[in-house]
């Protein structure tokens, strides 16, 4: 059944151990609600290995594996393969759910991998912009600006300088046959695209944003409304590549970086001149997106 276009059966329950207003969570019941119970998800060391229970418990409702830190697309890879060698008629579903370290760092080369042997797995990472689980290390997904343990702030400085790394464009370079940015601030969005992912022949790569409240100093109830400014601001646009070509899904961009960045502590430290210098290379980068739509819809 749906609600509002929305599944009602649940996948993953009551009992878990994540922290109030994780993000991650949010990315992990949309996706089952589409995905259902013919799914297996492999797990790398990160938040959400934590959080379904330690053993015999699980607040999850379908076949869990863990596998080490860089081999979660290389590890669904298996699963798939072996689910063909056994013969399997029926559709199953085969996830990676990963964070943002153990897919744009650690985890990349195995991704990188398994899209170019065309794989029919969905890989998902869980964007909560740095290594939440260890302590709050800068990942190469942590925005400009931000403050973490690895970046500590001075008097001179300190945070993060560069922008976060494009993990859409390194995949679309792979000629994947989809992917796209979700936001669960956006539900119905979120939804559409986890159905094609599901739908699709071949590998498919969904980039979710992710708020995580302890790393990001911000309020846990405000985790929606945060999840709206950054796409609003452009800093998370919502777009998909669907054999090559780019639709943005998302094109009111009302909203200025600062009162995105105002909303989470660890933006707090920042001049006025600095969150200047990131507006203008997000008003860029939408640019960027605007032409690279209007070029592959041509």
């Amino acid at each position: 059944m749906k609600r509002a276009g929305i599944p009602t059966e649940e996948f993953l329950y009551p009992g878990h151990t994540a922290c109030p207003g994780c993000g991650a969570m949010l990315v992990a019941r949309y996706a089952l609600k589409v995905l259902g119970k013919n799914t297996i998800m492999n797990i790398p060391p990160c938040c959400f290995a934590a959080v379904p229970g330690t053993f015999p418990d699980t607040s999850l409702g379908i076949p869990l594996l863990y596998n080490a830190f860089e081999t979660s697309a290389a590890t669904a890879s298996g699963v798939e393969a072996a689910l063909k060698i056994k013969g399997k008629k029926e559709k199953i579903n085969v996830v990676a759910f990963a964070g943002d370290g153990g897919t744009a760092d650690i985890g990349i080369q195995a991704l990188s991998g398994a899209i170019e042997r065309g794989h029919e797995i969905i890989y998902i990472c869980y964007d909560n912009e740095a290594y939440m689980n260890t302590g709050i290390q800068t990942s190469s997904l942590t925005p400009m600006g931000a403050a973490t343990t690895t970046n500590p702030v001075g008097k001179k400085g300190g945070w993060r300088v560069k922008s976060k790394k494009n993990m859409m464009d390194i995949v679309a370079a792979h000629d994947i046959p989809y992917a796209a940015t979700v936001n669960p601030s956006y539900p119905i969005d979120f939804i559409k695209k986890i159905e094609k992912a599901k739908n699709i022949k071949g590998p498919s790569y969904i980039h979710a944003y992710s708020v995580c409240p302890t790393g990001w100093r911000c309020q846990s109830e405000l985790g929606l409304e945060i999840g709206r400014l950054a796409t609003e601001s452009g800093i998370f646009p919502l777009y998909e590549f669907e054999n090559g070509k780019c639709t943005i899904n998302y094109k009111k961009k009302t909203k200025d970086v600062l009162e995105y960045y105002k909303q989470q502590g660890r933006f707090r430290h920042l001049s006025e001149d600095f969150i200047k210098e990131v507006q203008e290379i997000v008003d860029k980068e939408w640019e960027k997106l605007l032409l690279k739509e209007e070029c592959s819809h041509r």
